[in-house]
Parts: C-alpha cells; structure tokens; sequence
C-alpha cells in the first residue's frame, strides 16, 4: 500500500494488573513480574478458578474529577487514565482541544460490564431500579465518546468492538486515518473489565482458564488467565508531530486483517497468518527483517499450537531463531484490551532493545517450534517487530512497529 504519510507515536499509557503507567507496565513484562493473584469479587463468587489479572488498588478520584465518575464504568476510566499519560508524554494539553483534525478510537470487546452485573443484580436480585446513569455508562461507546469529551476531539470518534482483536484494530484504524490524511491525530487504544462474578462464570464455562499458572507455548500448558486494564496511544503524522517539536517514541508502520471465516472459536492456521501477512506488505517490510514478535499467546493448548504453525508458514526457517514470545502471563488476557497492553511491551522492546520473557514456562512443546524466550528477557537489537492479536469469530489484526527514524 502507497503511504502518504508516516505515523509515530508520540505518547502512551497504561492501567494493568502490575499497577498505573506505561513503564510500570513494561518493567513487570521485562523483569517477569507477574499481575497474577487472587481475585476480590464484591459478592461471593461461587467458581473454581480463583485468579486473574485484576486491577487493584485502583482510585479512580486519584486520577479524574469526580464530576465525571458517574459516567465512568471501570472500563472508562482505566482508559481516561491511560490517555492522559499518553497526552502528558505527547506533550498535549487539555486546555488545547484538538478539534477536528484528532480522532479517538478505542477497542473494547464488551464495555461497561460492571455497570452490566450490576444493573441486572438490582433489578433481578434486590428487585430495585438501576442507577440512572447505567446505559451512558455500560455501552462501549462510553470509552471513546468520553476521551472525545475530555480533549475536545472533535474528529472521528467510535469505538470497535472484536473481542480479542478490538484494541489492535482499533490502533491500526486510527494508523490508517492519520496516514491517509483524514486526520492529523488520533487518540486509540483499549480497554477492558470482564473479570466480574458472572463474566468469570461465563469464561470457566468456556473451559479455557487455567486453575494455576499461565504457561504460552511450553507443554502442560492448560489455559489462559482473564487481565484487566487499558492502554492509550497518541498518533501522529510525523511531520506534525516534529513541526510542534515532539520526539516519537517509534513509528507504527504497519496493520493487517484477516477473518478466518470457519469457526466461532477454533482458530485457523491460513487465517492468522494471512494477517500476519497482510501486515507486513502494508509496512513494506519483509518476513527476514522482524526482530522480535509479541505473540497472541494465551497459553490454550489451541491457540499456542495454531499460531506457532501460522508464524511457521510467515517465517519459514527462521522461526526457530527468531524471538516469539507472550507477556500474558504478566498482565493476562485482557481481551479488549490485550493489543494495546502489549503495544506498550512491544514499543519498549523496541526502545531498549530486549524481548520479555514467556513467564512460567516449563518444557519445550513439538507442537510450538518458537523461540519462546522462556523465563528470562534477552538483550537483542530489536529495529522492527510485530504484534498479534486473534479473536473469536476468527478476527485478526497485526501491527508492525518499527524504530523511530532520528530527527
């Protein structure tokens, strides 16, 4: 694809289960750190799966105005939080609005599922009214709308919702308006609160939670771990963001899609990799130039199979030696919100040249031929790299980003 512009990021933020901020974030992927503890439920929770990757200790009158809280799911405000780091980083305030030239597109799979359970537990259990503010609240929406309200875009504005993939589609969509020139700026991201008495339920119904330990690609894994959280980019043209005198964190290169078409769960081999694909053509960059993949990777003995087979038929003989590895251990799954999670990971792999570890990881697994990273970060020049995310209903989308060009 022709590309009229290039497009930098010049701020992010984070909100995840290892606690409030981008390097925080980063720091607990490098280090090992996990998120991972026993989940606080605010009703008895009848399950067996007792841990998640939940955000705790979390205030948000620490962070915004209580003025806007009523109109705040957990999902919103994890999100409100994330951008205003990314904008402080930018170098963007709010006393500027940024008018008609910015969009904001936010990634979400459900939206407010906490305002969700509980209206239906006041309607159906105490047999009382929601609070009125409920729909403005729970609708995926809420999150866009709300950084729209907060920094005065007044550009596009939406929210995209593909479970798994909603986050890295949503960033390679606002990529995609900046560097076609809709725009000049787009705040993206996503975000994500499913772990709820019902929503956990629901998931452990799925069979696909582990009751211990997250493992991607090691045998003996037996599933995923649910996360929490969000994370906030600022996009920009490069030449806007150099002519205010912004230095970009690095350049987002690349975005790709695919849709598997033949499964509601079970993911396809061609499709992923299809995305992958279609990822690297749009960034003009070939197979033989990625340093380091962060890989969908939830740890479900499908899902690790499936992608390992897809980065096979993308990376031919160089699979085996090229850095795969997933940081859902750290933060866990955060649906929505899982791309943008680990777009912050993969910008700072990026930055400091080292690729996170695959936490938990115990054996090597014939059915998943990747260098994994097991355990430990390694220090390895990292100029490009790549980011998975697959979702249910067989929705992909890839990103590439690539080292920012000096000044």
């Amino acid at each position: 694809m022709a590309q009229s512009r290039r497009v930098v990021v010049t701020g992010m933020g984070a909100v995840s289960a290892v606690g409030i901020g981008a390097d925080v974030l980063w720091r607990a992927a490098r280090d090992g750190r996990s998120g991972v503890a026993e989940t606080r439920f605010p009703r008895p929770y009848r399950g067996r799966i007792k841990y998640s990757a939940q955000v705790k200790d979390y205030d948000p009158t620490a962070h915004l105005e209580e003025a806007i809280l009523p109109f705040c799911d957990p999902v919103t405000q994890f999100i409100l939080t994330a951008a205003d780091e990314a904008m402080a980083q930018a170098g963007l305030s709010r006393s500027e609005p940024m008018g008609p030239r910015t969009a904001a597109i936010i990634g979400t799979g459900i939206g407010g599922m906490s305002s969700i359970e509980e209206g239906l537990h006041k309607t159906m259990i105490e047999g009382t009214r929601p609070d009125p503010l409920t729909i403005p609240r729970l609708i995926p929406s809420a999150a866009p709308a709300n950084v729209s309200l907060r920094f005065g875009i007044n550009g596009p504005c939406f929210a995209v919702s593909s479970a798994c993939s909603s986050a890295n589609q949503a960033i390679g969509i606002g990529m995609t308006l900046v560097r076609s020139g809709v725009v000049d700026r787009a705040i993206v991201g996503g975000t994500e609160d499913c772990i709820t008495n019902s929503a956990m339920l629901a998931w452990e119904a799925l069979r696909v939670l582990t009751p211990d330990f997250c493992r991607p690609f090691s045998k003996g894994r037996n599933g995923m771990v649910l996360g929490a959280g969000a994370g906030a980019f600022v996009l920009e043209a490069e030449e806007v963001a150099r002519a205010r005198g912004a230095v970009p964190l690095v350049e987002l290169s690349g975005y790709g899609c695919s849709t598997d078409a033949k499964d509601q769960v079970r993911p396809d081999v061609e499709g992923a990799a299809a995305c992958m694909r279609n990822a690297l053509a749009d960034a003009e960059v070939a197979a033989d130039e990625i340093d380091y993949v962060n890989a969908h990777g939830t740890g479900t003995t499908v899902n690790d199979m499936t992608e390992s087979a897809a980065l096979g038929l993308v990376f031919g003989n160089r699979l085996g030696e090229l850095p795969v590895s997933s940081t859902k251990p750290i933060h866990g799954h955060g649906l929505g919100a899982a791309g943008a999670l680990e777009l912050v990971v993969t910008i700072n792999a990026i930055r400091e040249n080292v690729a996170p570890p695959t936490i938990n990881w115990s054996e090597p697994d014939l059915k998943c031929p990747v260098d994994a990273v097991p355990n430990e970060a390694r220090p390895v020049p990292i100029r490009v790299a790549l980011s998975n995310s697959f979702a249910f209903g067989g929705i992909n989308a890839s990103l590439v980003v690539r080292r920012a060009e000096a000044a």
